[in-house]
């Protein structure tokens, strides 16, 4: 097992060194305001075995889970995911055995995943376009990682000395403070790597390395510096390595990095009355491209749960289109069932990728761009409103602007890739992202959260007896007319109307 754990300051907050106590297993210090990286590599013997079946059947499997409470970002871990649990997933070539992801799934996160399989629950991605891209993808709104630090609780941390055990279970119980986590796998590596963020905030270092024979600890210390190209970002402070160092070690880098961050800031909602083709509008505080020597443009990536849904063929109105503020739609999950209600559809959604229409901020303090959506009917209940709540986690929104040729990126230590959306651009691309905003409030449902909310209109099973007796009463009545005028037909020409003519001829005869 190997660990890494970073600590990303902002300049001002940079630590002095002589306050950093470094022993022959363990190094602490007090009063620091960071955030903080923490990256465990596992190899497969130390994984529980269901685990391991799960990942050998895998070509790659990337599992992102994202805080739905705002977080704050920093350099160079600034890339961004719609809160929420998602999923991608390459199986191995002539796999049989993919039924074992999604019970996993269920067991490490929550046992209410709307997960059947990978062929019934996943929708697949565009792999023919780019190889970096997985093959397959599941998301889920999940509000909280309860259920994956019990299962660590008790299949990982139960099976070592107690001394590790200590200090395994105050890792997983870290957890549930993480503004998000990732886990990857992939047949190159064989390994498996768990890294978690969590926000800036002020904090005391106590780490010992418990085992430094069998496992490496580096902890790095580190805050931004000023970088020389507009591709790179530096940083520069103190590494050690626990069980080898006896002081930290000065270090200043530079890397090319794919993320960037920017001072603009973004809100979501929707446009009232919402019904049941809701309007999500984005408010943009400033449209000014972030680089001024390259090509950029500004994307929005929407990952929606299966209630609602993007229509395609009504986004491929140029017209249409540049009266909502957007340009192009570049990627929308294929098919998508435009008709089937909520209840009637296996997979989990879809996603949309639409880059924005040139925006400009000269008449109004924000630039605003509407993205037309469609309503599932959903599964009618017994709700005397009539009305259901519903949700949509944020979009991504981020400028995309090419890179120079010679750029690589794979040496950046803190890559983040498989995010949904980067796999839909080039390698030589440069994502700088927005920061999103909280427009409204959810009171006493979790306060403020990364959410657009709204009310569907939904079949109150109480009252439709109503209905359903005055449907009948209706049909039966209007049956009824049909017969009478029926009747009326039969006896203005039919036997009633024969007899009347003989008795008309009788007369002319005489």
């Amino acid at each position: 097992m190997r660990q890494r754990i970073t600590y990303l300051q902002e300049p001002q907050d940079a630590i002095d060194p002589s306050t950093l106590k470094v022993t022959k297993n363990s190094i602490s210090t007090k009063s620091l305001i960071a955030a903080r990286e923490e990256r465990i590599t596992f190899s497969l013997e130390e994984l529980p075995l269901e685990l391991v079946k799960v990942l050998e059947d895998s070509h790659e499997l990337h599992i992102r889970w994202v805080d739905q409470e705002p977080y704050e970002a920093i350099s160079p871990l600034v890339s961004r995911m719609s809160p929420g649990l998602h999923v991608f997933y390459t199986p191995q070539r002539n796999s049989n055995t993919s039924e074992l992801l999604c019970p996993m799934l269920k067991q490490t996160f929550s046992k209410t995943l709307k997960c059947e399989s990978p062929e019934k629950s996943f929708t697949a991605l565009p792999v023919e376009r780019f190889s970096h891209s997985a093959a397959l993808q599941y998301y889920t709104p999940l509000p909280n990682l309860l259920q994956l630090v019990l299962y660590i609780l008790q299949n990982v941390c139960d099976t070592g000395p107690s001394s590790q055990t200590v200090e395994c279970e105050a890792r997983a119980l870290s957890l549930n403070s993480a503004s998000y986590i990732d886990l990857n796998y992939d047949t190159i590596s064989h390994a498996l790597t768990l890294t978690t963020f969590s926000s800036p905030q002020p904090q005391n270092i106590s780490l010992t390395n418990l085992t430094p024979g069998s496992s490496r600890l580096e902890v790095g210390i580190l805050s931004i510096e000023k970088a020389l190209e507009a591709e790179e970002l530096s940083l520069g402070g103190f590494l050690a390595v626990i069980g080898e160092d006896t002081k930290p070690s000065p270090t200043l880098f530079s890397f090319p990095s794919r993320h960037h961050p920017t001072s603009q800031t973004f809100t979501s909602s929707f446009k009232l009355p919402t019904g049941l083709h809701p309007t999500l509008q984005l408010n943009i505080s400033d449209a000014t491209p972030p680089m001024d020597d390259r090509s950029c443009s500004l994307h929005a990536h929407l990952t929606l749960p299966k209630q609602i849904f993007a229509d395609k063929y009504q986004l491929f109105d140029p017209l249409f289109m540049s009266s909502k503020g957007l340009k192009t739609v570049h990627y929308i999950t294929t098919p998508v069932d435009l008709e089937a209600p909520e209840y009637a559809v296996d997979t989990w959604g879809s996603s949309l990728l639409i880059e924005l229409a040139p925006l400009s901020t000269t008449t109004a303090p924000l630039s605003t761009a509407e993205i037309p959506l469609h309503l599932r009917y959903l599964r009618p209940n017994s709700n005397a409103t009539g009305q259901a709540k519903t949700e949509i986690p944020y979009p991504v929104l981020f400028w995309a602007c090419t890179a120079d040729e010679g750029s690589k990126f794979p040496i950046n230590p803190f890559d983040r890739v498989n995010l949904g959306y980067d796999g839909l651009f080039g390698p030589r691309t440069l994502f700088w992202h927005l920061d999103p905003e909280v427009v409204e409030s959810f009171g006493g449902e979790g306060g403020e959260r990364l959410a657009s909310k709204l009310s569907v209109p939904v079949l109150d099973l109480d009252g439709s007896r109503w209905v359903e007796s005055g449907t009948g009463w209706v049909v039966g009545l209007g049956f009824a007319w049909v017969l009478w005028c029926l009747l009326g037909v039969w006896r203005g020409s039919g036997f009633g109307s024969g007899k009347k003519k003989e008795v008309e001829l009788d007369k002319k005869t005489q």
